[in-house]
């Protein structure tokens, strides 16, 4: 059993999701490791990128501010082979496909296993083109996290059945941020992915409040928010930890109450 099925074995996994260098380094590395000890089952780290189609403003802000600070990939591969003999929690990059290539895809892959990242989520990757990483992705031990939409329709059924580590159910159609209310029948969705695979699933796009993930977790394996916690380093800063820190302890609180 790998990090990321120990993340799923016992619990409602709760995964938060952060811009890596915003709003500098040193504050990133405190944010995954607080986020850790608050109860996080795995964390995303956004790789800033100039075009993140998939995110809306709150993270493409963010992503912009990292950019301006000079935060670059290899200074996130620095700092997660900082960090990780702190913290056993499962670490994944979310990044576009573009950066990808320009790095090297080998080259990429091996820089995360080197520092200890676990997988990887490329949002702008369809399925019908994930041969072009997925055999890569398994020859360095990195797992490639696949993901299903509203729109997904009859193809959701294909995707689960070859997904691994956790199916990555977005909850809206659109970008990614806060939303009010979520009228997607996530409970549909999941279900159709079950019929055909047992791999976890985990919930995000809009969850940004106790109660959505409260009854999210009722739904899902997993609830994932990446928006309100960008939302809340966006107005505290180097400040944020702790507030981040708190935010994820009550959310975890919540998801606990949404055990099956």
């Amino acid at each position: 059993m790998n990090r990321i099925e120990e993340a799923f074995s016992n619990n409602k996994a709760f995964i938060a999701f952060t811009v890596g260098g915003d709003p500098d380094i040193e504050t990133t590395e405190r944010l995954i490791l607080a986020m850790a000890e608050a109860g996080a089952g795995i964390i995303e780290i956004g790789i800033p990128f100039s075009d993140p189609i998939a995110e809306g403003p709150v993270i493409q802000a963010a992503a912009e501010r990292a950019l301006a600070g000079g935060c670059t990939t290899d200074m996130l591969f620095d700092m997660v082979a900082e960090l990780r003999p702190k913290t056993e929690i499962p670490l994944l990059f979310m990044t576009y496909i573009n950066p990808v290539f320009v790095y090297g895809k080998e080259k990429f892959l091996q820089k995360c296993r080197e520092c200890g990242i676990d997988g990887v989520i490329i949002p702008d990757l369809p399925f019908e083109e994930k041969g072009e990483m997925e055999d890569l992705c398994l020859a360095y031990d990195m797992t490639m996290i696949s993901m299903i939409s509203p729109a997904s329709g009859e193809r959701i059924a294909m995707i689960a059945r070859e997904a691994k580590g956790f199916l990555y159910c977005v909850s809206s159609f659109g970008v990614t941020g806060m939303r009010s209310e979520i009228n997607t029948d996530i409970g549909a969705m999941v279900s159709k992915a079950k019929e055909v695979s047992s791999v976890p699933c985990a919930v995000g796009f809009g969850i940004s409040n106790p109660e959505q993930a409260r009854e999210i977790a009722s739904l899902a394996d997993g609830v994932i928010v990446g928006s309100a916690i960008v939302d809340l380093i966006a107005k505290h800063g180097r400040d944020s930890v702790p507030h981040v820190k708190k935010f994820v302890t009550e959310m975890k609180e919540e998801i606990s109450q949404g055990r099956d």
